[in-house]
Formats: structure tokens, C-alpha cells, sequence
């Protein structure tokens, strides 16, 4: 995959069937018609390899820092400025270091309900547990993610995104962002849309954990929210 591909638009998917959505939101109807309290979270299960999109058996190769990359054909000016321009890389990011950095600058919901409302990245301690943003029963959304790459490509960056319910996990959705290279300006990705469920047991206060992957499982951020779906007008 190219590097940088899948910056500055929509997830592969793009928007979910009216079909695909109805079912996903009967689903969900029946996951919350089985909450009877509250209680503690409780853990999702292990992704498994054919989840996260990976082959089985697939094993990644080593990894080469951007200044090796480069100085490779370091006698080829035509060829160095071509990686250079390709990989996006800056001169004071050239410092031998392998392991790749997404640092996440913000995370905004985009709905037809309100205008967009972004929240800069890391969340205060003290903020955690606010509501990060409200939507009405049966409304659609997005998230949309601002972040950048430091020190090294980043291949095959996914995530994750569990929801609960009264202790009960109610809904997950999982799907790939691309591989990036370090560049200048930020990236700019929103994930796939999704739909409130709706209805009595629909409405109230929801926990979700937003998680990160590259292709070698390191985890870039783990983010953990709340949000509210009310009564629809």
C-alpha cells in the first residue's frame, strides 16, 4: 500500500448500506434489551487475526529507519529526492530512530444535529468521565481523527471502537486507516458513518474505548470516552 494513501478522507468502507445499518441497529436493539444495571465494563475478547484484517501466519519485516531508507542510495540525487518527497520526511526527523509515533492531536464527531465539535488530544484527567458529546436516538455520525506520524512509516493502522451499555457491550466496530509516512501537515481521517440505535432502551449514558494499531500491534492510543443518546425530537 502506498504510504499515505488513505490520508485526508473516508475509510475504505465509505457509508454503510440502509440495509447494512438496519441490521447493525437491530442488533444493538437486541444487546441493550438484555441491560438490567450497571455494572463494570466487561472485557472485549481478544482480536483475533483474520479481525484486524491481518493474513494468518503473516509476520512483518524489519524494520529500517528513514534515515537508512534514504541513505541507501544516498549517490542517486534524482532517487533521494524522490524517497524524500515520497516518505515525506523532515531533516530534524532523521535520526536513526525505528520505531514509528502517531501522535493524535484531536478527535471531533461530525452529525447532522449539530455542527462539528472536536476535542483536542490527550483528554484531561479530570475530563475523562464527561460526556464527550451528545446524540439523538436514530441520528447518523462520524469521528473524525487529526494525527500525525513521527520518526518512521507506519504500516496498516487500525482501530477499534467498543461500545457499553449498563456494563454490557453493545456494539464494536473495527476497520483499517492505511500506512503513513512522517509529513509535514497532520492527517486527517474520518471513519466509517455511524447510526444511534433508537427507541427506550436506547437512550442514556454509554461507555466506549477507542483503540489504535499498526501491524505489528504496537498500540498508538487508547482512548476511553462517554457519550449520550437522547430522545429525538
Amino acid at each position: 500500500m502506498e504510504a499515505g494513501s488513505s490520508s485526508g478522507g473516508s475509510s475504505a468502507g465509505g457509508v454503510v448500506s440502509d440495509q447494512g445499518r438496519e441490521e447493525k441497529q437491530k442488533e444493538m436493539r437486541e444487546k441493550l434489551s438484555e441491560v438490567c444495571g450497571v455494572g463494570e465494563e466487561e472485557e472485549e475478547e481478544d482480536d483475533d487475526d483474520k479481525s484486524n484484517g491481518i493474513a494468518s501466519g503473516f509476520v512483518p519485516g524489519p524494520l529500517v529507519s528513514l534515515k537508512e531508507q534514504i541513505d541507501k542510495d544516498k549517490d542517486d540525487e534524482s532517487l533521494r529526492k524522490w524517497k524524500e518527497k515520497l516518505l515525506g520526511c523532515l531533516e530534524n526527523d532523521l535520526n536513526g530512530q525505528m520505531e514509528p509515533e502517531v501522535k493524535f492531536h484531536s478527535i471531533g464527531i461530525i452529525s447532522d444535529d449539530f455542527e462539528e465539535i472536536s476535542t483536542p488530544l490527550p483528554v484531561d484527567e479530570n475530563q475523562i468521565d464527561r460526556v464527550l458529546f451528545t446524540l439523538k436516538e436514530g441520528s447518523r455520525y462520524q469521528l473524525k481523527l487529526t494525527f500525525s506520524v513521527l520518526h518512521n512509516i507506519v504500516s496498516g493502522l487500525t482501530y477499534s471502537n467498543t461500545v457499553w451499555k449498563g456494563g454490557l457491550q453493545v456494539d464494536q466496530s473495527k476497520g483499517m486507516l492505511g500506512t503513513f509516512a512522517p509529513n509535514k501537515e497532520p492527517y486527517v481521517h474520518t471513519l466509517e458513518e455511524e447510526t444511534t440505535p433508537s427507541g427506550l432502551l436506547a437512550r442514556g449514558i454509554y461507555s466506549a474505548k477507542l483503540k489504535f494499531e499498526d501491524d505489528d500491534r504496537r498500540s498508538h492510543m487508547e482512548l476511553q470516552y462517554t457519550f449520550e443518546i437522547k430522545k429525538g425530537s
